[in-house]
């Protein structure tokens, strides 16, 4: 060979070899550091658990799980490694003679039976490198393969490995695979499942049991012949496996759980820790939440609601059919059917203030029970009450419930002196009835009927509005708004005597809590939902308890439970009295029933339903009441929560005394009295009656002219004559049969 050509071969060698080294040094320069791979932090799932550790909900981007390699059963890391590298343990990050096998195995198949990539490879490739099919790239998935085989261990990077790797269905990691297919966390996965779940790594989609179960079990047997022909497992372990069906559907339990609840304890910790935290940081939330109660509640309340909207339905045919001669004289009929009702259900721990349950309404992402603000009809009525007890009134004290009037002057409204009957009300309004500057206002109760002088025990039972104003207006009204406030209203409350009736607006929430205070013996306690929260390594981030203050004494929160209890066993809660034990509570119906309320409580738990439509539209008949239509199904969910529990009474705080009384009078009852007037009221040491019952029984008892402490009958015409600013809301008398049954 000619010198000068061996020059040019020479010089053509050494660019050659220069160009190589650059370009080797390019790719080595544009490799990522693999050291990063030791604290690599992928979005990890955050997990909302109920206060007995029962899983409720997921956030996550990526549903991911981080364990160790010890966590991981031996079979899922043989199935991994029999279908995907089953040269792992010997080969230092690339396979030469596994790849020229895949190739051949795929070619004979006609399909993708077996990868070529090793598993160091993907690990690279999900990590590092981007996903796009370019030499380049290729060729540095190779490098960092060797490069990472260098500096870990094969333990570390096969737990990397099944940390990391995806499932399909959203599924990052084997932990999160094993908790979307089958419902149980790894460890409690048996050789057929991890073969499924290897089986998915190649091809999620087109093997998913749940899109393709005949895929899925071909593949899977795939798998489990490798394990077999490698000796991972025995042929009758082969044989069982391959018996055990495949999943078809998602286990029960992971699609959304709780949602009104889950959103508002999202809303809380987004606002806390920021999105990045809760979505990727995999945050473990442990909540009030008693995710048996929740379940008994909205299928409780679903059927409640549902069985409404039937009786709603039937009741416009009914009024259509009979208007459609005259549609044209009676436009206020619609001609489309009445829209879904909407409701609301909380239930609160007494002693705690933890949040057990909550429903926020029926398809819509509308929290009613926290975010509605609703006319609470008479439920606000034990407010008004307790202020009347406080001021030294008791139970067998007696109030008016006789015919008013209020007249607008302009400025304010004002009490219609000497109008204290229809007769007199009618005669006094007649010459202003066609005024539209003179405005008249006449309250009333839902029968129209008055009971004169009543006592307050059967004013609360029956729900006597008449009975409130009275009361309201004697006591004063910031009085009651301050109680209100106390026992745990946070709404601005008007103080005007139209806030007994529930004029002011409130949430569900927080009535329920106010609620509990007089079951809780007078301590208020703030509503929680969150128990603790823990980072993902463990670390305790926070953690809340009980938050209690009292609000009022425990006598006065006992005597208004006594009342309370009284509605529940001959008031206008009387089909509540089925869960046959202790029980308090108080129905609710706003102005043209626009809202039909029921709270009511035990010793341990207390719990408000609401329900109405979302534009305020009435419900329609006028027997449609938070009694007749409310208590029924709220009775049906407290029932099923109640049932098998122990049955306790609500316990006497000391200073509070039970007297025998007569009802019509009341006085202390003889035996002369008739056993139907005899009851056993409570009251606070001191304040009970000193004289026995004069009356002859039988003959027609006039109105009392003194009574216990007070020694007057309260009335209007004994205290400041203002009035409300707006309609009242009626209330119901006491029920006997349901409108509505669950």
């Amino acid at each position: 060979m000619p010198r000068s050509r061996f020059y040019l071969w020479a010089l053509i060698g050494l660019l050659g070899c220069l160009a190589a080294c650059f370009g080797l040094r390019r790719l080595l320069m544009g490799l990522p550091d693999i050291h990063a791979l030791e604290e690599y932090s992928p979005a990890l799932t955050s997990r909302l658990f109920d206060w007995k550790g029962q899983e409720v909900a997921e956030f996550s981007i990526e549903r991911r799980a981080l364990l160790t390699l010890s966590q991981i059963p031996v079979d899922m890391q043989n199935a991994v490694i029999a279908v995907e590298d089953d040269q792992f343990f010997q080969h230092w990050g690339i396979s030469p003679r596994g790849i020229l096998r895949s190739a051949l195995a795929n070619l004979l198949a006609f399909h993708v039976v077996q990868g070529g990539s090793t598993i160091t490879q993907q690990l690279s490739k999900q990590i590092f490198l981007s996903r796009k099919r370019q030499f380049v790239r290729k060729i540095r998935e190779v490098l960092l393969s060797v490069e990472i085989e260098r500096n870990f261990s094969k333990s570390e990077i096969l737990q990397s490995y099944l940390n990391q790797v995806y499932f399909g269905e959203g599924a990052y990691g084997a932990q999160s695979a094993a908790r979307i297919y089958f419902g149980k966390e790894l460890s409690q996965l048996s050789l057929a499942d991890c073969a499924l779940l290897a089986g998915l790594i190649r091809a999620p989609r087109a093997n998913s049991p749940f899109l393709h179960p005949d895929r899925a079990k071909k593949r899977r047997a795939v798998v489990l012949s490798r394990m077999r022909e490698l000796n991972m497992i025995s042929k009758a372990e082969l044989e069982a496996a391959l018996r055990t069906e495949v999943p078809i559907a998602r286990p029960e339990g992971l699609n959304t759980q709780a949602p009104y609840f889950v959103e508002h304890v999202r809303k809380r910790l987004e606002a806390h820790y920021g999105t990045q935290a809760l979505w990727r940081g995999g945050l473990k939330i442990y909540t009030t939440l008693d995710l048996d109660m929740q379940k008994k509640v909205e299928a409780g309340m679903e059927k409640g609601l549902a069985a409404f909207d039937e009786a709603a339905r039937l009741e416009w045919e009914k009024k259509l059919k009979a208007a459609t001669p005259m549609l044209d004289a009676a436009p206020e009929i619609s001609t489309a059917p009445p829209a879904k009702i909407q409701g609301a259900f909380v239930l609160l721990d007494v002693k705690t203030g933890a949040i057990r349950a909550m429903v926020g309404g029926r398809e819509s992402i509308f929290n009613r029970a926290v975010q509605a603000r609703r006319q609470p009809g008479s439920t606000f009525k034990p407010f008004v009450w307790a202020a009347a007890l406080q001021s030294g009134m008791t139970a067998s004290s007696f109030v008016e419930d006789n015919p008013l009037a209020y007249y607008y002057d302009g400025r304010d409204w004002r009490l219609l002196e000497g109008a204290t009957d229809q007769f007199s009300i009618n005669l006094a309004t007649q010459p202003f009835a066609q005024s539209s500057d003179f405005k008249i206002w006449v309250p009333n109760d839902f029968d129209g009927k008055f009971l004169g002088a009543v006592s307050l025990r059967k004013a609360l039972a029956l729900s006597r509005n008449i009975a409130s104003i009275n009361l309201i207006t004697h006591v004063g009204p910031p009085l009651v708004v301050d109680i209100a406030h106390k026992a745990g209203i946070r709404s601005e409350l008007e103080a005007v005597p139209a806030l007994g009736l529930g004029a002011s607006t409130v949430s569900p929430l927080e009535m329920v809590s106010a609620f509990g205070t007089f079951a809780n013996g007078g301590i208020a306690v703030v509503p929680y939902t969150l128990e603790r929260v823990e980072d993902a390594s463990g670390k305790q981030l926070e953690s809340h308890g009980p938050s209690e203050r009292e609000a009022m004494s425990p006598q006065l929160a006992y005597l208004v439970t006594n009342l309370l209890k009284g509605v529940v066993r001959e008031g206008t809660a009387m089909r509540a009295r089925q869960i046959n034990r202790p029980l308090a509570g108080k129905t609710g119906t706003s102005n043209e029933n626009r809202d039909l309320w029921f709270i009511g409580y035990t010793p341990d738990l207390v719990a408000g339903a609401w329900m109405g439509y979302d534009d305020f539209s009435s419900l329609g008949r006028k027997d449609w009441t938070g009694g007749s239509t409310v208590v029924p199904w709220w009775t049906a969910i407290m029932g099923e929560i109640l049932k098998g529990s122990p049955k306790r009474d609500f316990p006497v705080p000391s200073k509070i005394v039970f007297v025998q009384i007569d009802s019509e009078t009341g006085l202390l009852a003889l035996p002369t009295c008739p056993k139907k007037n005899r009851i056993l009221e409570s009251y606070l040491e001191g304040t009970e009656p000193k004289e026995y019952c004069r009356s002859d029984h039988s003959k027609p008892q006039a109105a009392p002219a003194a009574v216990g402490p007070s020694s007057e009958i309260i009335s209007l015409s004994t205290a400041p004559a203002t009035a409300p600013a707006q309609p009242l809301p009626e209330e119901e008398p006491a029920p006997e049969e349901p409108v509505i049954l669950e």
